[in-house]
């Protein structure tokens, strides 16, 4: 009985403190609840607070930059990122500290503290965990029934919690582990040289010494002035004066280092433009046997000086020694705006810079280079005079020049021709100008001595005589060219388009006058093979070639524009290339066609510029042509321009100048047939 009282006095108690709580809380059951507003708080109708406010939140972060750049291995170059990190990190603490209340530090003060209590409470939980139910008794007094529970209630949760959590183990194994390698050892290496050797100098000098330096160095200074104005003509001169040269340059740096760093630029300008390097080659333009006969020009170097860009290109001539060299005269054919000029000398080798720049105070209007002393270059001026260079000389000047004491031109020099040297072994050239002179020059010592071999009047006799006779009107002469094989005997043309055949010997008269042209003859030159045969062009859109026996032309060619240049292939006595103002290449095979070029090609971007002169290369299968704005632009001959003469079975191909002549021969014989038959003069247009 007294344990059945102490089971009811237990939940009775229970209730009084409930009924205890709620007594205490019906106090603040009749207050209702209220706002607080702040004295600060803004005050707003309801349209306003009823206003929908809406914010969009983005997670880019306004503060990441925008500009960031990368460099990109791929493409080389800096490029923008387009990926930004956004995530903006307001507060990082990083702490072992573990609230209290925690599941966490309930696990690590069981741990640390009761490791024995738990123990015990595992193995007297242990037959509960077997026999989890226990079998109900009947029990008459629903009071044992009640004791039992609440005494084993404290027991059972805590068997519960036991079973649910299991062993704490160590969660993080350390293991601290070590290695030590070997150091390697230190090395010093070094290296010494033998010191350089040194040797003790000591001298006086007095005045006397001081005296004899001073005139041998003006000696020395006196002998150069003497050996620049001098030709060398003896091997045994050249051969002292470049010992003489190296002598005096070994102290210069530049010039020690000059040759290697020409021959570098060679190779990295070879380097450069290899692709043309390699059509010059090799490149032959296959497409050229289904043409029917015509060829094509395929564009190579191009060759401009930025000083001269300005000035026209006035005269071409390639070098026979160094077939690789030409040079280029610059000038102008404005006569209003006549100024300075040019003499520049390129190399296929290297088409980015000049190998010798020469400027002149007057325009350059005519070159010529000599055969043997590929060094001399004569060249004649828009004032009359005439200069000759030579390549070896250091300096820009000269190393003769004609003034008027010694017999210079009053008009402008149109055409320069070396000549074979005298029986005393001087050099001498030719010259012909705008006075009607054609003067032969000889270089003697330091001076040029003239020698006036004709006069060139209009009614065909010479101006001679007595200075009271009346003197006869001069005519003009603008080119001129001596014949590959007989010395003496050679062509002017004039500026009224008549062609005069002349003799050294003969100057008192003309040989043959050919009524040629109806304006200036801008080029005449001999046939390259055949001793009869020479060409002439006009701007009167002509080109004629001439049989020098017979008065009229064998063949005449009218153009669209006037024709500024014509000139003989190398190759062929029947090939023959002519440029127009227009810009367009024409090359001619009288051998396949009397009648139309086998190329007519377009060379000049713009419509504006000016062909001025052309040049067969004298072995390689090329031609160069200049403008009126100081560029020279070089081209390969398509195998159909050089074609040669199939070979019949079992027999070889005939070569020689013989063949050329033999060929020439045969086609002036069709030409000449009709003549004989008709009894006129033949001649052939082609329009």
């Amino acid at each position: 009985m007294p344990r059945s009282n102490n089971n009811a006095g237990a939940p009775v108690r229970k209730d009084e403190e409930e009924d205890l709580y709620m007594a205490e809380g019906l106090d603040e059951w009749p207050h209702g609840k209220t706002l607080m507003k702040p004295a600060d708080q803004l005050e707003l109708t309801e349209a306003e607070l009823k206003e929908e406010i809406t914010r969009i939140l983005t997670a880019n972060n306004p503060h990441a930059p925008q500009n960031i750049v990368r460099y990109s291995f791929k493409e080389r170059s800096y490029r923008p990122t387009t990926i930004v990190d956004q995530m903006a990190v307001h507060f990082v603490l990083e702490g072992s500290l573990v609230h209290q209340d925690s599941d966490e530090a309930r696990r690590l003060k069981a741990k640390e503290s009761l490791p024995e209590e738990t123990e015990k409470v595992d193995i007297g939980a242990e037959p509960d965990e077997e026999n989890p139910e226990i079998p109900a008794t009947p029990v008459e007094d629903g009071g044992e029934v009640e004791e039992v529970g609440v005494e084993d209630r404290p027991d059972s949760v805590a068997s519960k919690t036991d079973k649910q959590e299991p062993k704490l183990t160590n969660q993080f194994n350390f293991s601290e582990r070590a290695s030590q390698t070997l150091n390697n050892p230190l090395r010093e290496r070094s290296c010494q040289t033998e010191p350089p050797p040194r040797s003790t100098f000591s001298g006086t000098a007095n005045q006397w010494e001081i005296y004899i330096a001073y005139v041998e160095e003006l000696q020395k200074q006196e002998k150069n002035k003497e050996k620049q104005k001098a030709v060398p003509s003896k091997k045994d001169n050249d051969q002292s004066k470049k010992k003489m040269m190296l002598m005096e340059t070994q102290t210069d740096d530049i010039t020690k280092v000059g040759k290697a760093s020409k021959i570098f630029e060679r190779m990295v300008n070879q380097n450069i433009f290899d692709d043309i390097a390699q059509d010059f080659k090799y490149f032959e333009d296959a497409s050229d046997e289904f043409r029917d006969q015509e060829g094509t020009l395929l564009p190579l170097w191009k060759f401009q000086y930025d000083k001269a860009k300005r000035l026209s290109v006035t005269a071409l001539c390639w070098n026979n020694k160094y077939q690789d060299l030409f040079a280029v005269g610059m000038g102008s054919y404005d006569f209003s705006k006549q100024g300075r000029g040019m003499l520049v000398f390129y190399s296929l080798k290297n088409s980015a810079f000049p190998e010798y720049i020469y400027p002149t105070n007057s325009g350059v209007l005519c070159l010529d280079i000599h055969e043997q002393h590929s060094s001399l270059v004569v060249v004649g001026f828009y004032d009359g005079s005439v200069a000759v260079y030579n390549l070896k000389e250091k300096g820009l000047e000269p190393v003769y020049k004609s003034t008027a004491k010694t017999g210079k031109h009053t008009d402008p020099v149109w055409q320069v021709r070396w000549q074979k040297d005298d029986m005393d072994n001087n050099h001498n050239f030719c010259s012909v100008s705008s006075d009607g002179r054609v003067v032969s020059w000889t270089l003697i010592k330091n001076e040029l001595v003239f020698t006036d071999i004709i006069r060139l009047s209009l009614n065909g006799a010479v101006s001679e005589g007595p200075e009271s006779a009346q003197q006869p009107s001069i005519a003009c002469g603008t080119s001129f060219d001596f014949h590959k094989q007989i010395d003496y005997l050679f062509l002017v043309g004039t500026e009224d388009g008549k062609i005069h055949k002349c003799s050294k010997t003969y100057s008192s008269q003309f040989l043959e006058t050919y009524d040629a042209h109806s304006m200036a003859v801008d080029t005449v030159k001999w046939n390259h093979f055949h001793p009869k045969i020479f060409i002439s062009c006009s701007s009167d859109w002509t080109v004629k070639i001439w049989d020098h026996t017979i008065n009229t032309p064998l063949l005449t060619f009218d153009f669209i524009a006037a024709v500024e240049d014509v000139a003989w292939a190398p190759y062929s006595s029947t090939v023959f290339a002519a440029v127009i103002t227009d810009g367009t290449v024409h090359v001619f095979d009288l051998n396949v066609n009397k009648y139309e070029a086998i190329c007519q090609q377009p060379v000049v971007a713009q419509k504006k510029t000016r062909l001025t002169h052309i040049e067969f290369n004298p072995i390689y299968p090329i031609i160069i042509v200049g403008n009126d704005r100081g560029c020279v632009t070089s081209f390969k001959l398509s195998p159909n321009l050089r074609k040669n003469p199939k070979a019949k079975k079992g027999q070889e191909v005939p070569k020689g100048p013989e063949v050329e002549v033999a060929k020439m021969e045969k086609l002036l014989s069709l030409l000449r047939e009709p003549e004989q038959s008709a009894g006129h003069p033949n001649w052939l247009s082609d329009r």
